[in-house]
């Protein structure tokens, strides 16, 4: 990108009050949801302090202090692969165990890294030959709501930021095709209420908490797509465009994957990892739109 360009040619102050205000409802609704069912109070807790850290590191990100842009898309594919470390469950290999915490690889990597690679606009066979690496470990696992997640964004991040047809093409069929293999995979784990049914729960207790989280994860997915519109002036428009609209891509899908299947809830349900992992992958958006040097490597 080029030099003489503005440090900050949008103004992302509106997008960011949006994902924070959605991201919050749908996470406090899940807390209450699940605390009114009888959950212990130690797995909504930390989802509320996930959130708080999330947001911390997500600020720091935007003002690009960690310099993600280039090691990230690595960090995650090592991250995947070190679900298969810990022992599983029922041969099911999602998660890093940290001591107490279960981390979920795909849901804590996949947001930033479908951002970061975006902005790689000058690297085309690296944007798509990570995402199908983690593809392939998400259809070992396995993990089908996450694989079809990472295939819808992947695709429509490619799609907007790739110029070669071709490479479009055997891609979007590569990510299809894994995606497929990833949801075929048995899956023997057995849903839980407080991750994969907490919308059902909500709408037992009160038809307004399964709305509020339903509305929260909403605007969670959609705040991407209001920087993209903010930016729409830049002068290269085009990586700030493709990642938003991959990472929008990636929240509706995995935001919807539970209607279809006994697929964890983002936010609302309990687990940390989501939580942080769309904080992550947002902040890294912020710091595109501000075209971060640490972030906007092409």
């Amino acid at each position: 990108m080029r030099s003489g360009a503005p440090d900050h040619f949008v103004q992302p102050r509106f997008p960011w009050l949006i994902f924070i205000g959605s991201s919050l409802a749908a996470t406090l609704t899940g807390c209450w949801v699940a605390a009114a069912h009888g959950a212990p109070a130690s797995s909504w807790a930390l989802n509320i302090a996930a959130w708080g850290v999330g947001a911390l590191v997500a600020a720091v990100i935007s003002r690009g202090g960690l310099g993600l842009g280039r090691w990230w898309p690595t960090l995650s594919l090592l991250g995947l692969a070190a679900t298969f470390l810990s022992p599983g469950l029922s041969g099911v290999h999602r998660w890093i165990q940290l001591g107490p915490v279960r981390l979920n690889g795909a849901e804590l990597f996949l947001p930033a890294m479908i951002v970061t690679l975006a902005a790689r606009r000058r690297s085309p066979l690296v944007t798509l030959l990570v995402p199908v690496a983690a593809m392939i470990v998400l259809a070992w696992q396995p993990d089908a709501s996450q694989a079809a997640a990472l295939a819808g964004g992947s695709i429509v991040a490619m799609t907007v930021v790739d110029g070669n047809r071709p490479r479009r093409i055997v891609g979007a069929l590569l990510f299809v095709a894994l995606a497929v293999v990833a949801c075929l995979r048995p899956d023997p784990l057995a849903p839980v209420p407080y991750v994969e049914g907490i919308i059902q729960l909500a709408a037992a207790a009160s038809v307004l908490a399964a709305g509020l989280a339903v509305v929260g994860l909403a605007g969670a997915a959609l705040a991407p797509l209001l920087l993209a519109r903010l930016g729409s002036t830049a002068e290269d428009f085009t990586p700030l465009k493709a990642a938003a609209y991959g990472l929008t891509t990636y929240l509706a899908v995995s935001a919807a994957a539970p209607a279809f299947g006994a697929f964890p809830v983002p936010l609302v349900g309990m687990g940390v990892s989501p939580i942080l992992g769309v904080w992550i992958g947002f902040g890294c958006l912020m710091a595109l739109s501000r075209r971060s040097p640490g972030l906007a490597v092409s």
